[in-house]
């Protein structure tokens, strides 16, 4: 049995002051195009994008960048895991809504489930009861607004398509 270890051309991570893998992420400092700093970009690995791009501290020559190390890649990765996150949470929330309405039944949860296809986007209208039973479900415009009133709308024309 063979142990073979990655030449640096064979895709090893690269540790480096200026570039610096790991974790499934590169970061890269580059040179602030907007002044004479430097800035530091953060792109997860097979993401074409950085998702993070930040300004970078000056080495103690005033002129160069601080090097890379593993304590400041490791507060990066975090750093642009995080930004990612919040995306992934604000995508969600505009693409998944949902409000509550009181009818003599008792509380009707309607959802709205946007569906952003680039080709034939559109939304699903659901409605669902207490025990979290569906009551109705419609295809609607990916447009469709969805508040108290339109839900209560739906609902009292026994769920016809809005």
């Amino acid at each position: 049995m063979s142990i073979e270890y990655p030449d640096a051309d064979d895709g090893a991570l690269v540790q480096d002051d200026r570039l610096w893998q790991g974790n499934g992420w590169t970061a890269r400092v580059i040179k602030n195009e907007d002044d004479d700093g430097w800035a530091v970009a953060m792109i997860k690995d097979g993401e074409p994008e950085p998702a993070l791009v930040g300004p970078w501290t000056m080495g103690r020559d005033k002129k160069n960048p601080k090097p890379l190390d593993v304590n400041a890649f490791n507060t990066l990765v975090k750093t642009a895991n995080e930004v990612i996150r919040r995306h992934e949470q604000q995508l969600h929330a505009q693409l998944h809504k949902n409000v509550t309405v009181g009818t003599d039944d008792g509380p009707v949860k309607v959802c709205l489930d946007i569906t952003p296809d680039e080709d034939d986007p559109y939304a699903t209208l659901s409605a669902f009861d207490q025990y979290g039973e569906e009551l109705a479900k419609v295809r609607v415009a990916p447009t469709f607004k969805l508040s108290v009133s339109s839900a209560s709308a739906w609902i009292d024309s026994s769920y016809k398509k809005p």
